[in-house]
C-alpha cells in the first residue's frame, strides 16, 4: 500500500515539530547555562577587585614599614635592631619546633 503525499507530508511535519521541540529545549538549557556563567564571572570579578584593593593596602603598609626599617638601620642602632630581630625570629622558630613535636 502506498502512502499518499498528504500522509508523508504529515509525517515530515510531525518529525520537524519533534526536532524543533528538542532544539528549543537545548537552546533553553544553553541560555540558562550562559546566564549562570555570566553571573559567576561577575561575582569572580567583584572578588578579584576586592582582592586587588586589599593587596594595594598591604603594599602601602609594607612600604611604610620598610621605610621605617630603613630609617632605623640608618641610625646608629641598626646592628642592635638586627640582633633583636634575629633573636625574635629564633624564639619563634624554637616555639614552632616545640609545638610541632608535641
Amino acid at each position: 500500500m502506498r502512502r499518499s503525499a498528504a500522509d508523508s507530508h504529515s509525517l515530515y511535519q510531525d518529525e520537524n515539530q519533534r526536532l524543533e521541540e528538542e532544539l528549543r529545549s537545548k537552546v533553553g538549557a544553553l541560555k540558562s547555562l550562559s546566564i549562570d556563567i555570566g553571573d559567576e564571572v561577575r561575582n569572580q570579578n567583584a572578588l578579584l577587585n576586592d582582592m586587588d584593593d586589599d593587596m594595594g593596602k598591604v603594599r602601602g603598609f609594607l612600604g611604610s614599614t620598610m621605610a621605617r626599617l630603613k630609617g632605623i638601620t640608618r641610625s646608629g642602632y641598626g646592628r642592635t635592631w638586627c640582633y633583636m630581630f634575629a633573636f625574635a625570629m629564633a624564639v619563634f622558630f624554637f616555639m614552632y619546633i616545640i609545638i610541632r613535636m608535641s
